[in-house]
Formats: structure tokens, sequence, C-alpha cells
């Protein structure tokens, strides 16, 4: 990884797009210093500490939400209208169409998310506003103060598109895919807080070694089963086209076991987060049944069984739903055989896209396990610890578990699993696009384009 970082550096066009990337990040988080007016910064503290769905919101906002600042909201709209648009393009024929159009349907359907993501934005600035407001955290805001309302509704708004308009630019300019990028660069800014905040909670140095340890474990099988795929042979027979003949060879189609990577798990939190926040308008209503129904929804999704259980739920349902969305079996199958392919054993056609819808079924299920398991695994461990004061439970576990270990998961797990998988997913998937750009400027000399090798002309 790093020497694939260091020739990056030394290739003029990739340096400048990791700079370039790098400086997005800077104004990033720049804006996320950015405050909005009129915040009781002290009251802000308390609430965020005292809400998890606060703590994942700020999350994804890359720490704007704990300042209540101009991107507070982060990209949490716009991966919303990213799930609709989704959705849509699969039940309305009229956007199935325009998805299979090339580039022109593609342009067109961000176009349209882009616009949709404007009055998310607006909606969930009026949710997190009103809320601030009845916490005490915004003075002014509502109809008596309508000009800081309309500067704060205004702010909000304009910082999600600009986090928007960020990321694009670093998938078109940069290097990885901006919107993750983004979320990654919120998570490992909280990272030194992160740390500081564990050293004075937990001064036993035998369990901070002890838990940096199994955080590296961590990461060694993250990447393990982020790199685990299973290869499908594939032999191609001799063919001719025109007056040349195409010998015959074997590659293979990697099934990677988690082709999502960390897409199901931003999916799954924002489809969570939505119903308890728009729940949160409704909490003061005057109308009574209204206010008892809000109230009966916020408390149900602060229950953990219940948040634990249907995250797990959604983040398989999505890693099903994103498989089956980006790998479409009868598309590769027609591929293979209109190339003169064949998987040994398997008929083409047919026949071979349901040998691949097969494995892919089977290899999604780990995949999709994997996710939940990893990303249920710090708050298990968290809630696991009252096991201790059942009588024999808590035998068990003082007799088993060294007490330092026991100290040590007593520590805030600010740095969960969900923000440990998207960092090292969008870690992976960046040194693998540079990689791939180092391969592809390797090869140029070799390609017609390209017209060089070892320094000098040669033409085809």
């Amino acid at each position: 990884m790093f020497s694939a970082l260091l020739e990056a550096f030394r290739t003029p066009d990739l340096r400048n797009k990791i700079l370039f990337t790098l400086g997005m990040l800077l104004v990033f988080r720049f804006l996320a210093h950015v405050p909005l007016p009129g915040v009781d910064q002290a009251q802000l503290q308390n609430v965020i500490s005292g809400s998890q769905l606060l703590n994942l919101l700020d999350l994804f906002s890359g720490g704007g939400l704990a300042r209540l600042s101009v991107v507070a909201l982060g990209v949490n709209p716009y991966i919303n209208a990213s799930i609709i648009m989704t959705l849509l393009n699969q039940t309305i024929p009229a956007l199935e169409r325009l998805s299979k159009e090339g580039e022109y349907g593609r342009n067109k359907i961000n176009q349209y998310t882009r616009i949709l993501t404007v009055p998310l934005a607006l909606l969930q600035g009026i949710g997190v506003a009103v809320f601030m407001q009845r916490q005490g955290v915004l003075n002014a805001f509502g109809p008596d103060a309508l000009a800081p309302t309309l500067s704060i509704l205004a702010s909000l708004t304009a910082g999600t598109i600009v986090l928007m308009w960020l990321g694009e630019l670093i998938s078109e300019r940069g290097i990885g895919n901006g919107i993750s990028f983004i979320i990654f660069a919120g998570i490992v800014g909280r990272l030194p807080n992160t740390v500081e905040q564990t050293l004075q909670v937990q001064q036993n140095a035998i369990a901070l070694v002890s838990i940096a340890v199994i955080a590296v474990l961590v990461i060694a099988a993250i990447i393990f089963i982020q790199e685990g795929q299973r290869r499908i042979p594939v032999q191609y027979a001799k063919r001719v086209r025109g007056t040349r003949m195409y010998s015959g060879g074997s590659t293979f189609i990697p099934l990677r076991v988690n082709s999502a990577g960390v897409i199901p798990i931003i999916f799954a939190i924002s489809i969570l987060l939505l119903p308890s926040q728009i729940a949160q308008y409704f909490t003061t209503s005057d109308t009574e049944w209204l206010r008892n129904l809000s109230t009966a929804i916020v408390a149900f999704f602060q229950n953990p069984i219940f948040y634990n259980a249907t995250y797990f739920v959604l983040v398989v349902a999505f890693t099903f739903f994103y498989t089956a969305f980006t790998f479409v079996p009868n598309d590769v199958a027609d591929n293979i055989k209109r190339y003169g392919g064949f998987i040994p054993g398997i008929r083409p056609g047919r026949n071979t896209a349901d040998y691949m819808n097969n494995i892919l079924s089977k290899i999604t299920v780990v995949g999709g396990l994997y996710l939940a398991i990893l990303c249920l695994i710090p708050d298990i461990m968290l809630h696991g610890i009252k096991l201790q004061h059942l009588p024999l439970v808590g035998n068990f576990i003082d007799s088993t578990f060294p007490r330092f270990l026991l100290e040590g998961l007593n520590v805030q797990f600010y740095f969960g699993g969900t923000s440990l998988l998207i960092v090292v997913g969008v870690a992976m998937d960046t040194v693998n696009q540079i990689e791939a750009q180092l391969i592809m400027r390797h090869y140029e000399g070799f390609t017609p384009r390209a017209g060089r090798i070892r320094g000098r002309r040669t033409t085809f």
C-alpha cells in the first residue's frame, strides 16, 4: 500500500488528483467548524452526549452536528435521495429505461437525485432546527424570529448542497468515491477526540494495549474478508473475426464476499434515522394522539434490542439489494456467450446465469452476516457487560476473562464497528483505485494511443 502511494506521488497526474482530494477535504473540515448563528455550545454538548440518535447523525456529518455547523446535516439528504432514486429505478419503467441509456441516462438520474436532495435537506434542516430550539440550543428560531430562521434553514440546506458538490468534484477530478470520502474524513476527524476521551476514561495501560491489539486484529479480519472472493473460471474458444483469428484462453470472474462495500451500512443507518428524526418533530405537538404516537416511535427506536435487530436485518437486506443491483447474472451470462466463452461443465446462456446467481446468493449471505455482525459487536460488548450482574453468568465472566479486559470493555467506544468498517473499506477502495491507475499507466506504453516504448515512438 505504501509503495503504491509513493509511486502515485511520483506520477504528476495522480499526485495532482491526490492533492486535489486533500484540498477538498480541508474545505469540508473548515466548513464543519463554522457554526450557525445563535448556538448555545454548552447546551448543545449536553444534548449530543445524551442521545444515541444524534451521535449517529454526528458520525455522518463529520462532527458538524456536534458544533451545529453549516454542514450539520452532512450528506444524509443526498444519501436518502440516492436510496429513493435507486428504488424508483426498479419500480418506474421510464426511469429503468433511462438508467440503461448509458452515460446520458446516468447523468439525468444524477440530476434528478440532486434536485431531490434540496427538499430533503430543507425538511431535515427544519427538523434538526426545531429539535435544537426545543432543547434550548437555538434561541432565535421560529415564527417570531423570521430572519434568523430563514438564515439558519438556508445555511443548513446550502451546506448539504456544498458537500454534495465537493463529493462530485472528488469523484470527477480526485481519487475515490467523493461521498464516501467525505464520510471517511468526518470519521477520521473525530479520531483524535476519540483517543483523548478514551484515555480520560481508561487509565489501565494493560487494558489500553489489549484494546489496541483487538483493534489491529479486527482491522486485519476486515481486510481479509474484504479481499475474499470466489473465482468462477471462464474458458474462451478460438474465434475468427474478419481476417483475424483470436486464440482461446481462460480467465475468471471474481465474485467478492462483500461486493457491496460499505453502501449497505450507510443505507441502513439512513433508513433507521429517518423515522425517529421525523417523529422528533411532533413530540411536542398540540394534538394528543400525534404527540403520543411520535413519543412512542422515538422510544421504540431508542430501545437497544429493537434498534440492533432492525439494524441487523436492514444491513443484510441492503447487501442483497445492492449486490443484485450492481451485478446482474443474466447480463454477464449473455456477454460470456456473445464472446464465445463458457464456464466448464455449465451450458452457456440460462444455465450459466442460474449457476452464477446460486453462487452469488451463497456468498452474499456470508457477506451480509459479516457486515451486520461487525457493526453490532461494539454495541453488544457495551450492553453485554450488564450480564455480570447475573449470578451464574457473572461468576463465569469473572473467572474466564482477565480483569484488565473487563475494565477495558468499559471504555466508551466512540469509534465503533460501523466507523471502523467505513474507514477501512474506503481506504482499501482508494488504494485499489490508485494501484489500478498505476497499472494502467505502466501499460500505456504498449497501447497504440501512447505510441512510446522505452522512449522511442512506435507505430502499429
